[in-house]
Parts: C-alpha cells; sequence; structure tokens
C-alpha cells in the first residue's frame, strides 16, 4: 500500500475525528475526500485501515449499517499528533535543505578566496 496514501486517510481522518469519541464514518466518505488528490476503492480503503491500525494509530470496528458498512474510528495518541507530527517533518526538513544551501554557498565562497590569495 502506498504511504502517500495512507497519510491522505490519516489526514483526513484526523481533521475528522477530534478528541477522544468514536466516530462513525463509511469508505465512501474517505474515498470522497481524498478523491481530489487520489482514487481509491473501498478495497484500498479496507486495507490503509487496517495497516493504520497494526501501525497504532487508531482503532476501528467494521459495523453494518442501513447504506452499506461503517467504520467506528477511535484515534489513538499517535493518531492523535498525526497532523503536529508530519508538520514537524516537513519543518526539519525544510531547515536541513536550508542548511545544506548555506553550507554549500559558504565552501564555494571559501574556495574562491583561497583561489584568489594563492593566485597571485
Amino acid at each position: 500500500m502506498s504511504e502517500r496514501k495512507e497519510k491522505l486517510v490519516m489526514s483526513y481522518l484526523c481533521k475528522v475525528c477530534t478528541g477522544k469519541k468514536t466516530y462513525l464514518i463509511s469508505p465512501n466518505q474517505i474515498a470522497e475526500a481524498v478523491s481530489k488528490k487520489c482514487v481509491l476503492s473501498v478495497a484500498e480503503i479496507d486495507e490503509i485501515m487496517a495497516s493504520l491500525s497494526l501501525e497504532n494509530y487508531l482503532d476501528f470496528v467494521v459495523s453494518d449499517g442501513k447504506n452499506g458498512y461503517l467504520y467506528c474510528i477511535t484515534l489513538k495518541k499517535k493518531g492523535q499528533t498525526f497532523l503536529m507530527d508530519s508538520k514537524k517533518q516537513k519543518k526539519t526538513l525544510g531547515m536541513l535543505v536550508l542548511r545544506s544551501i548555506f553550507l554549500a554557498t559558504v565552501s564555494f565562497v571559501f574556495g574562491l578566496l583561497l583561489r584568489a590569495i594563492f593566485k597571485s
């Protein structure tokens, strides 16, 4: 299963499921919410939900409803902090890229200075 698809589903669930309550969500709601970025089948959503449960992000139970089956979802602690953790990862990656660019620039300027000093 694609990590990108798991992140999209988890982001949606974090926005919908706030607090420590249990929420009822259908696979079709999840598919519709992430449809702008990727297309998911119900089977893929089932696999993603099982994977997220194994990774300790959420607990879910499948229950039958009038219009098909629904997920009873409760976010675990790791799932509740998912959005903050992903923002922190993006910030850390951005700082790493900026630091690398800065060090490359300083190294280039230092090389130019040494070349100018020893050339004469």
